[in-house]
């Protein structure tokens, strides 16, 4: 008897611990290293097996990408992540979410006050190349 495929994703657990370090770490695309470290840094607790194998939850996975965000686009080093995540805790408020929001409000009013300077065809480039030529010339 055949049964109609099933979107598995809508009835799983997001604390389910399910991913090894390796699949882990290919999700979010980091090294292995990079989870281990994270994890001496107290910044994710990963569960483990009866044989002390780590395994990675939905939830785990998407504190790395914060961390990564973190990190890397707004330039948090892992010290301001740990305090950042111990304040979301303590204050039970969602302080990454609107931190990530104001960012990108920011980055849209940023890029609408500089949209004037912003070349938008290559017709432009060719009348910013003549001007430099011109001010050179002088």
């Amino acid at each position: 008897m055949a049964t109609e495929p099933t979107d598995e994703r809508v009835g799983r657990d997001p604390t389910r611990p399910v991913y090894v370090i390796s699949v882990a770490a290919e999700l979010v695309r980091v090294h292995p290293r990079t989870l281990r470290i994270y994890e001496l840094e107290g910044l994710i607790c990963p569960a483990r097996t009866r044989t002390n194998i780590r395994l990675f939850s939905e939830n785990d996975i998407r504190r790395v990408l914060w961390i990564r965000h973190l990190t890397r686009n707004l330039g948090v080093n892992l010290a301001g992540v740990r305090v950042l995540f111990e304040l979301e805790e303590r204050l039970g408020m969602r302080i990454l979410e609107t931190l990530y929001e104001d960012n990108a409000a920011a980055i849209a009013n940023a890029k609408d006050t500089n949209s004037d300077n912003e070349v938008q065809s290559p017709s432009d480039i060719d009348s910013l190349e003549n001007e430099d030529q011109a001010t050179s010339r002088r």
